[in-house]
């Protein structure tokens, strides 16, 4: 049985598309932090949408369950296989076309198996702007970015991935392809299908292609780096700058003094912008439709007044493309310093900006009391509610004794993210990860709703089974 449903497998893609060797199979069995190794009976590799369709019904008629892959960058296991082995890994990365920029109605069509810089770079050839913009945009896909609604630096301007996604191109549990590959920013037809599969982490179906909206690109980007007595000090600038630059604030990063320790450690050839050390820092960018002129002015603005007001200890208002090139890497090189230092246990929750400095604060007094030592990584994107609160041991600690407390650990975090009404997963999903952290903090009628949608259109469970739910 089990080869008959590989010689289909063969018959659809050809025989070396369908990897079963241990090792042509390893690379798309561990998830990026190298600390979970799935099984598989084989991984799949489809050329064009036709072929993943064929692959599910066949998999669905030998009731094999799919494990959708994209560039394989998250973080919550949502794209590897479990131990059982009993899953095929399908993998999108050979779809990996650019279908249409339409430069009229701003929008770029692409294949799931796009490369995100990609993307970003035929908007930029074409005038216009990708403005989704992530860490690992060198090798995670579009799909991938849309299956988890990815977040990035950005968001304060342009919204996650969902705002910035028009349509989509979906193979279906059963094997059908739904076309929703339409431009239109209004179709009042019926359910939005296409708000489901964003976000469903492979769940309910495959994305397989998207229309994404295209910005102008602007014609200036002004980079600072402010120096902040504390969390409450940095909402203050946030307001501050949101009320002088309006929509051209594109970001607003928040990182702690042990951060920005952790990479001059690790990374000494990046610039130390200050003398001295503060406790935190706001990483700031406007951009300006007009002219550099015009978004320097702005900025120095609102940090002349935040000076003035005691909002602001210290600037840096980079002068050149590179200057600013150099501010954003100490941002950029936080997970890499982390990585270097050793293990942690990372969260990446959501709050309601009026909250993250309590939230902080109340946080961190919890976590000293219960793990003497601890050191707290916390830094993201203040603008947009996003905190990356990450725990490492006490200096001289061992990372991997301190692991065996990320149950403890992560019980104080995300029940402190409960008690000021925030949300468990800003950016990266569940996953298998979060899977039992979701039980205990999503309220049943919603886990009953996402439960009826999953059994309407996977009655057969084999859509990423063991993910979210």
């Amino acid at each position: 049985m089990a080869e008959d449903f590989l010689a289909r497998c063969r018959a659809i893609v050809g025989a070396p598309r369908v990897l079963i060797d241990d090792a042509d199979m390893a690379p798309y069995l561990t998830d990026w932090r190298g600390r979970f190794t799935g099984r598989a009976r084989a991984v799949l590799l489809p050329g064009d949408t036709a072929e993943v369709a064929r692959l599910v019904q066949a998999c669905a008629d030998a009731r094999v369950p799919i494990v959708p892959q994209g560039g394989r960058t998250g973080l919550v296991l949502g794209s590897v296989p479990d131990a059982s082995g009993a899953a095929v890994v399908l993998s999108l990365r050979r779809m990996n076309r650019i279908l249409e920029v339409d430069t009229v109605n701003r929008t770029i069509t692409v294949q799931a198996g796009c490369i995100l810089q990609q993307i970003q770079e035929a908007a930029f050839e074409a005038g216009l702007l990708f403005p989704l913009s992530l860490a690992a945009e060198g090798s995670c896909t579009i799909g991938g970015n849309l299956s988890t609604n990815a977040g990035g630096t950005a968001v304060l301007r342009y919204g996650n991935t969902r705002e910035l996604c028009l349509g989509l191109e979906v193979v279906t549990p059963q094997g059908r392809v739904w076309d929703g590959l339409r431009g239109l920013r209004k179709d009042n037809t019926g359910y939005a299908l296409r708000e489901l599969f964003v976000g469903a982490e492979g769940t309910l179906g495959i994305i397989t292609a998207a229309v994404l909206k295209l910005h102008p690109q602007p014609k200036a980007a002004v980079t600072a780096l402010v120096a902040v007595e504390s969390p409450e000090t940095a909402l203050g600038l946030l307001s501050l700058m949101q009320d002088v630059c309006g929509s051209s604030l594109t970001a607003f990063e928040l990182m702690s003094q042990f951060c920005l320790r952790l990479v001059a450690e690790h990374f000494p050839h990046l610039p130390r912008p200050f003398a001295q050390a503060h406790a935190q820092y706001a990483l700031l960018e406007v951009s300006s439709s007009e002219s550099e002129a015009h978004g320097l002015a702005l900025l120095e603005s609102a940090i002349e007044a935040a000076l003035e007001g005691g909002l602001a200890i210290d600037a840096v208002v980079a002068t050149s493309h590179a200057q600013s090139g150099g501010l954003w890497q100490l941002r950029e090189h936080i997970p890499l310093a982390q990585a270097a230092a050793g293990k942690n246990i990372k969260h990446d929750v959501s709050l309601p900006i009026s909250r993250i400095a309590d939230f902080i604060g109340a946080t961190d007094a919890k976590l000293a009391q219960s793990f003497p030592g601890c050191q707290v990584v916390c830094f993201g994107h203040l603008g947009d509610g996003n905190l990356h609160y990450n725990v490492a041991p006490p200096p001289g600690g061992s990372h991997d004794a301190f692991l065996a407390n990320q149950d403890a650990i992560n019980r104080i975090v995300h029940d402190n993210v409960a008690a000021f009404e925030g949300s468990i997963s800003a950016e990266h999903g569940i996953g298998a990860l979060k899977r039992e952290e979701l039980k205990r903090y999503k309220d049943d009628v919603e886990l009953d709703m996402m439960r009826a949608i999953k059994g309407a259109l996977d009655p057969l469970g084999i859509m990423n089974p063991g993910k979210i739910l």
